[in-house]
């Protein structure tokens, strides 16, 4: 039997080198909030889901303080590109291209990133 799939039976999923990672359920995500994943080899990516539904991740780990907290970051957009503010020194990293907002000098690793339904593995 084949069953189909509802539009909330969806994974958010990285693309990392050659292979898709699934982090989380789509429905865990809550629009203009964050969460912290940890990957395979250790790091941790902060995942968002805007207003929009759209996907963003970038690494979880602030720049500037080092600390791993940018999931826990305030979302917003400046000049229509979307961005987080690190919550420790407000600096803001674009969504979309890593770039930090307020130091052209600093960016932050992204990812890409899709809603697909669950692997039947």
């Amino acid at each position: 039997m084949t069953l189909a799939l509802e539009t909330t039976d969806l994974a958010v999923q990285l693309r990392l080198a050659d292979n898709w990672f699934t982090v989380c359920d789509l429905s865990t995500l809550v629009p203009g909030r964050g969460v912290a994943a940890l990957l395979p080899d250790g790091r941790q990516v902060a995942v968002f889901r805007d207003r929009a539904d759209r996907l963003y991740a970038v690494d979880n780990r602030d720049p500037f303080t080092g600390a791993a907290v940018l999931s826990r970051g305030l979302t917003g957009s400046h000049e229509g590109r979307p961005f987080v503010a690190s919550p420790l020194l407000k600096q803001r990293f674009d969504l979309a291209g890593g770039q930090c907002l307020d130091d052209e000098a600093v960016r932050v690793t992204t990812y890409e990133v899709r809603a697909a339904p669950p692997s039947l593995d």
